[in-house]
This record gives C-alpha cells, structure tokens and sequence, in this order.
C-alpha cells in the first residue's frame, strides 16, 4: 500500500507558497515521488501516480486523505460516496488499485510528522544550494534529495521481497487524463472548451456523425479524440489541429501489407450544363477506328445507359403489322384473324 499526501508551505523562505506532493511506501516509509506544484489539483497528482507506476510498476492500493480530487463527499464529516468516482479515481479504477479513504485521526498524524521532517530540512537545502525556483527544486529532489532521505529514513520492511507487479499496458495516456464524452454533429465536428473541432475521415469509417467519443485531456495540456480503440484527432492546448499519422490517408502508389498498390481517392470532374467536354477520354482503338463508337453522354458528362434494339417480325406476320388496322365488329375481326392465320399457314407448307 502507498500513501499520497500534500504539504503547503513556503518552501523557499519567502512569501511564496507552493505544495510538495509526496507519494511513500507505507511499510517501509521508502520516498517514490516528490515534487513541487503551485497546487495540489487532479492533474499534478495524476501525473505524480503516473511516475510511480511507470517507475515502480502496478501496486495494490492507495491511501489519501478525502480532498475533492480523491473522492466526493456529499456532506462534510460524513463518508465518501464509493458510486460516484473523481477522475483520480476512475484512473485507479481502470488499473484495478484500490483507493482508501483516510478516516482515523492516527492517520494524519503520521502524515504530519514525515511533513514536519520535510519542513525542517528541505527549504534549508534549497537555500544553501542556491535554489530559487520550482524546477531547479524539483530536479534536485529528483536527482539527489530523494535518494539521500530513503537512506536516512527508510526503515526495513518486516517481510522481504517486493508487492510490485509490471505493468505492460500502452494506454496510459488514456488512463492518466481527464475524460469527457462528446457526440459527434452531422458535420463531423465536436464542441469543446469553447472550440468547434472538426474530426478529419478515417480509414475504417468516413464520418462519425452521431456518434459518442471522448476527449481526453492529458497532462502536458494537449487534447486528443478517441472512438473505441482508435485515437482520431489530436489538437494542442491552444485548441489547433495537429496532423495525426494514424488518421491520413496512405499516399498513391503505398503498398499495403499485402503488398499490393493503394490507390488514392480519385474525384471525377462535373461539367456544367452547357459546357463541352473537351476531356472526354478516347481509347486506343478508337483512335485508329475500330472498336464500338463511344458511349454517350448526357450534357452533365455521366454516361447514358444503351438504347435496348427493337426486334421488328418478319415475312407475312411484320406484312400484317404494317397493315392498317382492321375495322368492323368483332366477328367481323375475329373471322379476318382466322383467315391470316391459315394464309400463314398454307405459306408455310
């Protein structure tokens, strides 16, 4: 179990305040992370737990106190509500570590007493190293600080090995940001911190129109776009596109994995009613005159479906045809029909 914690104080001797974010070890006091902030917010300990488990690997559980980026209480002094989770704690939950909430008073008193130690020590350091702003400060602490109080005051843990497991997911951009769901409009465009972005086509669906995807703000302040599985947009913190090779199309004459050649999209020209086609294509054959004639076109440049043959009768029934159309009643008719036909016949004989 690790436990994470924030002091504020005047860590430089002067009127400035900042936040020192610690993250220990809770059996052997070991130091895994501290640095510090302007505050402490959702961001900076996300990006403190992001350290330690890129650093350290996957632990079991966390313990916090009950700030309002660890958990949401619905009344002060009452317990934590488990249902309704902060974004620290939806990205513990999709890592499977177990958040606790700190209740007992010993609790706190423990975390007062290490910050006590770090009060008295650190802003000596800083002054004697001549260590004026947060960066220089945090480097120190990064490179030699942290180093120098584990072997100070680490103590041995009362069994040995370690609860440490590796970790080997690749989505830990997505884990450790801010997430917020959007629906895509009919034009293929999000609205978000007072920007409309328009989502660029992708490979596997032309528009995503109507359909919910989400931002994620990371910690270096940019923002990306998510459907499923596939990242398809990216934009700075100042809300401008970035070009996202996942996203573009393969340029004409790729290959493949299969190695065959991927045409790019081909746009067809529209002529204007009117207008004459001057870039009608021809074959070779028809250059030189043989083959069949070209297709015809109607004035907007589509081709226009054949014209289907009439099939005309021959011999004495097209004759009859041509014939002008018998008049008189309908047995007069009907003996006329009967007549032709056995003319038919006797011709055929």
């Amino acid at each position: 179990m690790l436990h994470i914690d924030a002091s504020r104080h005047r860590w430089f001797c002067d009127d400035r305040w900042h936040d020192l974010i610690v993250v220990l070890d809770d059996a052997t006091s070991e130091i895994y992370y501290a640095q510090l902030v302007a505050e402490e917010s959702t961001r900076t300990v996300m990006a403190a737990l992001r350290s330690v488990v890129e650093k350290k690997g996957w632990f079991s559980s966390i313990y916090s106190d009950r700030a309002s980026h660890f958990f949401r209480t619905p009344k002060a002094g009452q317990p934590v509500d488990t249902r309704e989770v902060t974004e620290v704690g939806r990205a513990m939950r999709d890592l499977g570590i177990r958040m606790i909430p700190a209740y007992s008073p010993q609790a706190r008193g423990r975390s007062e007493r290490n910050f006590g130690t770090w009060q008295g020590r650190l802003p000596q350091e800083l002054r004697l190293k001549q260590l004026h702003t947060p960066e220089q400060a945090n480097a120190f602490l990064r490179d030699h600080y942290i180093g120098e109080f584990n072997s100070r005051f680490m103590v041995t843990a009362a069994e040995t090995g370690t609860a440490f497991a590796p970790i080997h997911r690749q989505d830990l951009d997505r884990v450790f940001a801010i997430q917020q769901e959007r629906t895509v409009a009919n034009d293929n465009t999000i609205q978000f911190a007072n920007h409309v972005w328009q989502i660029p086509s992708t490979r596997f669906r032309a528009t995503l129109a109507g359909c919910r995807v989400l931002v994620y703000e990371h910690l270096d302040g940019t923002f990306s776009v998510g459907y499923g599985p596939h990242t398809v947009a990216h934009f700075t913190a100042l809300g401008e596109s970035v070009s996202n090779a996942s996203t573009r199309n393969r340029p004409s004459g790729e290959k493949t994995s299969h190695g065959r050649s991927r045409l790019s999209g081909r746009t067809w020209p529209i002529t204007q009613p009117g207008a004459k086609n001057s870039s009608r294509p021809t074959t070779r054959a028809q250059k030189k005159g043989q083959g069949p004639p070209a297709a015809r076109r109607s004035r907007w440049g589509s081709p226009l479906p054949l014209r289907p043959k009439t099939l005309r009768p021959t011999g004495s029934a097209g004759a009859s045809l041509q014939r002008s159309a018998p008049s008189g009643t309908g047995k007069e008719l009907l003996k006329n029909a009967e007549r032709n036909t056995n003319e038919e016949c006797t011709h055929m004989d």
